[in-house]
């Protein structure tokens, strides 16, 4: 449900409301909040509610370190573990400068920038995430033991999946929210689990997606787990991908035809190597490629999980495709942005996409594969071709792209 600013204040003042939670993220895709009382909510509508930028990565140097927080009223949701009494919202919010300009650096602002490019040329976004994540077991100060939950793999059920009665708890939450997991399921590894979500808008799958972490951490928490997000978690088991289900839509027509796909699909492989470093952000992430299904090379095929793109067989195949390099770790809103304007980009040329790859790669002998370009092989090469890139330069503030450049090795 959207709300608007009116319905949003009486909302909370007939709700018992006694905290109000504004969200963001950094340009890292880490969810930070400051939260307010509710006779600041109309201020927070009207001029925003003050930050120090400078605390948050990426952002902004101290001396010029004043950042407002402003609400989007559409966005407000309840935070059903938080106490009934006295309760607890959230609003996802739009940063904006002293000068009440949008900040060029809030990853938010820069999707809906891409979303508004691709409305200009006649086209809609949809977004279908599917995130893996591992359940650890914790010790007695809530650390994680990197002990997984259960030995249980693909699809289990009780008792060998110890998880589902936790993603039950995670998915009636969600609903409770306002967002719809469209399924769930144990994992290939052990402790392993997926959650899949509804087609949604660009902007709404980002934020969804978003909360949806912190939800399955607090949820995880709450019966004693750790909830793990990075790419991989154990060394020699499946990793954590983030599968990206897009489709495109003509604006002007009720369908898109087989070639606008095919246009999208060769826009990104064109892009993928220059992206890869938003898509994937941590060295750890880079221990995960060409690993258990997920993607090393950049190809696609027809449902072929080998590949770094795959057309699933379904009854929206003429414009839905699969991403799957992602990881969990990247940011939404940079990536999705990213995917629209390469998409776009084919799109625009029209350019055709080289031939299905219709084998599997996993199995393929050398001599085979030595031909096909690769996806980056460690951060740092994903960092040497995102810094070369004029793609990205076009896309993205230049802030942004320092910062992950110059990042430190992480994971």
């Amino acid at each position: 449900m959207y709300y608007s600013k009116e319905e949003a204040i009486q909302f909370i003042e007939q709700n018992d409301v006694k905290f109000i939670r504004l969200a963001f993220t950094d340009i890292f895709g880490k969810q930070k909040n400051v939260s307010i009382m509710p006779n600041e909510l109309n201020k927070a509508f009207e001029s925003g509610i003050s930050f120090d930028a400078s605390a948050i990565e990426g952002f902004k140097e101290e001396s010029k370190s004043d950042l407002f927080l402003i609400p989007d009223a559409r966005t407000m949701s309840l935070l059903p573990w938080r106490p009934t009494s006295g309760r607890v919202v959230r609003f996802f919010c739009d940063i904006y400068d002293k000068e009440k300009k949008p900040f060029i650096s809030d990853s938010r602002y820069i999707l809906k920038q891409a979303v508004s490019y691709a409305a200009e040329q006649g086209y809609s976004f949809l977004f279908g995430p599917e995130c893996e994540f591992y359940l650890f077991k914790t010790d007695e100060e809530g650390n994680s033991t990197n002990i997984p939950l259960d030995n249980g793999t693909y699809m289990d059920i009780a008792p060998c999946d110890k998880g589902e009665n936790v993603r039950r708890e995670i998915c009636l939450t969600l609903e409770q929210m306002g967002i719809n997991p469209e399924k769930s399921h144990h994992e290939e590894g052990p402790g392993q689990n997926e959650i899949d979500f509804a087609y949604s808008d660009a902007i709404s799958a980002a934020d969804n997606l978003t909360a949806f972490k912190a939800v399955v951490a607090a949820i995880a928490a709450r019966n004693g787990l750790y909830a793990d997000f990075s790419a991989k978690p154990i060394k020699d088991k499946a990793g954590n991908g983030l599968h990206v289900n897009m489709s495109v839509k003509s604006i002007n027509k009720k369908d898109t035809t087989t070639n606008t796909r095919d246009y999208m699909i060769c826009g990104i492989l064109n892009r993928i190597r220059e992206i890869t470093l938003w898509l994937n952000n941590s060295e750890n992430s880079y221990q995960r490629l060409s690993k258990f299904k997920a993607p090393g090379y950049v190809t696609w095929a027809y449902s072929d999980r080998s590949q770094l793109i795959r057309i699933p067989a379904s009854i929206d195949s003429l414009s839905r495709i699969e991403v799957r390099s992602a990881d969990p770790m990247a940011n939404p809103y940079l990536s999705f942005a990213l995917l629209i304007y390469a998409s776009m980009e084919g799109i625009n040329n029209r350019n055709t996409p080289p031939a299905p790859m219709d084998m599997n790669l996993y199995k393929s002998n050398i001599d085979t594969v030595r031909s096909i370009q690769k996806l980056p092989d460690s951060l740092n090469e994903a960092k040497r071709i995102a810094s070369e890139s004029e793609f990205v330069k076009r896309h993205l503030p230049a802030d942004i792209i320092e910062s992950y450049i110059n990042r430190r090795t992480i994971g």
